[in-house]
C-alpha cells in the first residue's frame, strides 16, 4: 500500500496517455463554444437567418448530450481502444466536412455527426486520466481533467473570433485536422481496453497471438435497444426544449409542447426500464451511492454557474460596456488560467483535507464572485469586472477537483465510465437549464423594468421635465431632422429628440436592472447546492493501487 507522502512517479506511457486524453477533451470542449462567435459571418456566407443557423449549435449539443451517458457502455461493447480512436477519427473527419460544407443542411448534418462522436471523448478521457494516476493521487488526475474543462469554454470564443477574422469561418472546423490526426495516432498506440494491462516486451520472447480488433462477441452484453431508444427520445427532446424553448416562445409552440411531453415520458420510461432490465445501457443503480447523488447535483450546479456566467457576462460587456468579442475573451482568460493553475494544488490538498471543506470554500467563493458580478452597472470599469472573474476561476477549481475525485473514487472498473458519463451529462444539462432560464427571465425583466421607467417619462413627471429641460438646452434642430421627428404639432423638435434620448437611457437602465436581478436569483439558486453538500459523506482515505477503469 502506498504511503500518504509517497512520491508520484508516472511512466512515460502514462504521461503520453494523459496528454492524449487532455487534447481529446480540448478538441470537444473548444468545439462546443468556438462556433458561437462565427455565427454572424456564417449567416452572411450561407444566406441563412439567425434561427436557421442556430441549428449548427443546437444539433451538435443535442447529439452530444445523447452520447455522453452511454460512452462507458459503448466502450464495453466495442472495446475502448477502437471506440475511442474511432470517435476521434469520426470527430476529425466530420470537422473537415463541416469546413467544406457547401450549404446549411450539409453543415448541420455533419455538426450532428460531430456531436455524436464528440460525446464519447469527455467521459472516456476523464476515465483514462483518472486511471493513469495511482489512486492516492486521484485528485491530481481530476485537476488535470478539470483544467481542460475550465480553459476550453473560455479559449473557444477567443480562438473562434481570431480564426474567423483572419482566415474565415471555415477555419474554425479545419483547425481540428492536424490536432485530431495526432490524437488519433496517440490513442491507437496508447489506449487499452478495459481490464487490459499493457504488455512489457522482453528481449528474445516471441510475439503472442494477435489480439482481435473488436471485442469478441461472446464477451459483449446484449444490446439494451429499448433503453437506448428511450434515452435518445428522453435526452434528445429535453435538450431540444432547453436549446430552442426561448426562441420558440416556450409553450406557445406546439413543437416545444410535443417535445416536452415526449421528453418527460421518455425519461420516466427510461428510469422504469433500466431498473428492471438485466443488462441496462445506463447503470442507474449508481444513484444508490450517497456521494454519487450529491456529486451529480453539485456538478449540475457547477455547470449552471460555469455556462450561465459565460452567457450573461458577455452580453452585458458587449451591450453596456461596449467591449468587442476579443476583449470579452481577454476578460475571462486570466480567471480561467488562474483556476487551472490552482487545480493541481487543490488536488494535492485532497490527500490531507476533507474534500467537503474544499467544496464549501468553493461554494462560498463562487457565491461571492457571482454577487459582485451581479452588481455590474453602466459605470463599472473593466478593472472592476476583472477581479470577480478571477475569484470565479479560483472558486471553480475548489469545486471541480473535489467533486470529481470524491465521486469517482467510490467506483472501480466499468462503473467509473458510467459515473463519469452521467456527471458530464449533468454538468451540460445544468448549463443548458441555466442558460434557458436566465435568457427567459432576463428578457421578461427587461420588459418589466422598461415599462416602469418609460411610464415616468411624461409631461406630468417633475424629474422627467427637469431632464428634458437639461438636455434640450443648446440642442440643435438639425439633430431632429436626421431622425424624422419634425412637424409634430405643439412640441419643439429638440424636446422630442430629448425624449427619445431619455427612452434610450430607460431601455439601457432596464437592461442593467434585469441583468442584476437575474444574477441575484442565480446566486440564491446556487446557494441551494449546500443541501447536497450537507448529505455528502467524507470518503475513505485514498490509498492503494487504482483498479482498472474505463
Amino acid at each position: 500500500m502506498s504511503q500518504p507522502g509517497a512520491k508520484m512517479n508516472l511512466s512515460t506511457r502514462s504521461k503520453l496517455l494523459v496528454l492524449t486524453a487532455v487534447l481529446a477533451s480540448l478538441l470537444e470542449i473548444i468545439d462546443t463554444s468556438i462556433v458561437n462567435v462565427a455565427v454572424p459571418t456564417m449567416m452572411g456566407n450561407l444566406g441563412s437567418t439567425l434561427d436557421e443557423i442556430s441549428w449548427v449549435i443546437t444539433g451538435y449539443i443535442i447529439a452530444n448530450a445523447i452520447v455522453l451517458p452511454i460512452a462507458g457502455w459503448m466502450s464495453e461493447q466495442i472495446g475502448r481502444k477502437v471506440y475511442y480512436t474511432g470517435c476521434i477519427a469520426l470527430f476529425t473527419a466530420s470537422s473537415v466536412a463541416c469546413g467544406l460544407a457547401p450549404n446549411l443542411p450539409t453543415l448541420v448534418l455533419f455538426r450532428i455527426i460531430q456531436g455524436f462522436a464528440g460525446g464519447a471523448l469527455l467521459p472516456t478521457s476523464q476515465a483514462l486520466i483518472y486511471e493513469a494516476f495511482p489512486k492516492e493521487h486521484a485528485g491530481m488526475g481530476s485537476a488535470i481533467y478539470g483544467m481542460s474543462v475550465m480553459v476550453g469554454p473560455t479559449v473557444g470564443p477567443v480562438l473562434g473570433g481570431y480564426l474567423t477574422d483572419h482566415l474565415g469561418w471555415r477555419s474554425i472546423f479545419n483547425i481540428n485536422l492536424p490536432v485530431g490526426i495526432i490524437v488519433m495516432i496517440l490513442s491507437w498506440f496508447l489506449v487499452d481496453d478495459i481490464g487490459v494491462t499493457p504488455e512489457k516486451k522482453v528481449a528474445g520472447t516471441p510475439p503472442g497471438p494477435r489480439k482481435p480488433l473488436f471485442k469478441p462477441k461472446a464477451q459483449r452484453t446484449p444490446v439494451d435497444s429499448i433503453g437506448l431508444a428511450l434515452l435518445v427520445v428522453g435526452i434528445g427532446c429535453l435538450q431540444f426544449v432547453l436549446e430552442r424553448g426561448h426562441a420558440e416562445d416556450w409553450f406557445d409552440s406546439k413543437a416545444i409542447i410535443a417535445c416536452t411531453v415526449a421528453g418527460v415520458l421518455g425519461l420516466a420510461g427510461l428510469i422504469w426500464w433500466e431498473l428492471r432490465t438485466e443488462h441496462p445501457i445506463l447503470d442507474l443503480r449508481l444513484f444508490k451511492n450517497t456521494n454519487f447523488r450529491s456529486g451529480v447535483l453539485l456538478m449540475a450546479g457547477l455547470g449552471a454557474m460555469l455556462y450561465g456566467l459565460l452567457f450573461m457576462v458577455p452580453i452585458f460587456s458587449a451591450t453596456v460596456s461596449g467591449l468587442t468579442a476579443t476583449q470579452i475573451g481577454e476578460l475571462f482568460i486570466p480567471g480561467a488560467l488562474l483556476g487551472g493553475f490552482c487545480m493541481p494544488f487543490i488536488g494535492m490538498q485532497l490527500r490531507k483535507r476533507d474534500p467537503r471543506m474544499l467544496i464549501l470554500i468553493g461554494i462560498v467563493l463562487l457565491s461571492f464572485a457571482m454577487f459582485e458580478i451581479s452588481r455590474f452597472d453602466s459605470d463599472t470599469s473593466v478593472l472592476r469586472m476583472f477581479m470577480p472573474l478571477l475569484v470565479r476561476g479560483v472558486a471553480l477549481s475548489f469545486l471541480f477537483v473535489p467533486i470529481n475525485t470524491t465521486v469517482l473514487t467510490q467506483f472501480s472498473g466499468p462503473k467509473i465510465g458510467q459515473a463519469a458519463g452521467l456527471m458530464n451529462l449533468c454538468r451540460q444539462l445544468g448549463g443548458s437549464i441555466s442558460i434557458a432560464v436566465l435568457s427567459t427571465l432576463f428578457q421578461e425583466y427587461q420588459v418589466q423594468y422598461f415599462n416602469i421607467l418609460s411610464s415616468r417619462i411624461t409631461w406630468f413627471d417633475i424629474p422627467a421635465i427637469q431632464a428634458v429641460t437639461k438636455f434640450t438646452a443648446g440642442m440643435r434642430t438639425k439633430m431632429v431632422d436626421a431622425v424624422g421627428m419634425v412637424g409634430m404639432p405643439g412640441v419643439k423638435p429638440e424636446t422630442l429628440s430629448t425624449i427619445k434620448l431619455l427612452l434610450f437611457k430607460a431601455k439601457q437602465q432596464a437592461f442593467v436592472l434585469a441583468y442584476q436581478r437575474s444574477l441575484l436569483l442565480a446566486v440564491f439558486t446556487f446557494s441551494l447546492t449546500l443541501i447536497p453538500l450537507y448529505f455528502m459523506r467524507r470518503p475513505k482515505p485514498i490509498t492503494g493501487p487504482l483498479p482498472d477503469a474505463h
